[in-house]
């Protein structure tokens, strides 16, 4: 069975996750490279695999195929505010991180898995939506859209609870998903997220959909760490 090394990097900038993010996937990348060049197996690098936690300061991203019409502060607003702001090459539109919320960067090398782009994002989905059951709370999918996503209730919209968007170079991820536990939602009003503008369509977190102040987040990542491992087939080390 794989072997995927866990980190969790606490609360960090994202300029700083992103720079090490990068430095990991780079390492993967180069590694893989090398080894293509070795017949003798016995004389191959060992492959390092990671699954990273983390939670950062407040920061909107822009995915390589968003818009700027999607974001609703000027650039001295965001100063302002002190609200980062990164374009990155993750697919999706605009979203927020911050505090209260997992954000979880797995870095791993697919051919050791699978080729199959949309059965990870899938696998992605379905590790927070068993999470979210551990909770009695029903996530899903919509047609079209990524991410995990509750019911409409008489009183509630669709709400987006978990967001996705990924990143392959040569089969090597980067990027990942965003789960709203105890998330200030309020910073999504300063953009219209995923670039989804219908009044049908909301955001929640976990906190929220059970009624309580706060969620105990380092639990909640012990259930996706388990669902996510128990999905893909690795071992956290």
């Amino acid at each position: 069975m794989v072997k995927v090394q866990f980190q969790d990097w606490g609360q960090i900038r994202y300029k700083e996750a992103w720079d090490k993010q990068m430095e990991l996937h780079h390492r993967l990348r180069a590694i893989k490279k090398a080894n293509r060049e070795i017949e003798n197996e016995v004389d191959k690098q060992k492959q390092e695999q990671y699954l990273v936690f983390c939670e950062h300061h407040h920061v909107y991203t822009l995915g390589k195929g968003g818009s700027m019409d999607n974001v609703l502060m000027s650039e001295a607003e965001l100063k302002e505010k002190d609200i980062d702001f990164f374009p990155i090459n993750r697919g999706g539109d605009i979203t927020y991180h911050g505090y209260g919320q997992i954000v979880a960067y797995p870095i791993l090398d697919l051919e050791y898995f699978f080729t199959d782009v949309h059965k990870y994002v899938r696998i992605l989905e379905e590790a927070v939506i068993r999470t979210l059951a551990e909770y009695g709370i029903e996530g899903g999918r919509i047609e079209g859209l990524s991410g995990v996503w509750l019911d409409k209730t008489s009183l509630f919209p669709q709400r987006k609870i978990c967001a996705i968007g990924i990143h392959l170079s040569r089969w090597v991820t980067m990027h990942g998903f965003a789960m709203n536990v105890n998330t200030d939602l309020t910073y999504f009003r300063n953009i219209i997220p995923c670039g989804i503008n219908d009044d049908s369509k909301g955001v929640t977190s976990l906190a929220l959909e059970l009624g309580q102040e706060k969620v105990d987040v380092d639990e909640v990542k012990t259930k996706i760490k388990y669902h996510l491992s128990d999905l893909m087939g690795f071992d956290l080390i």
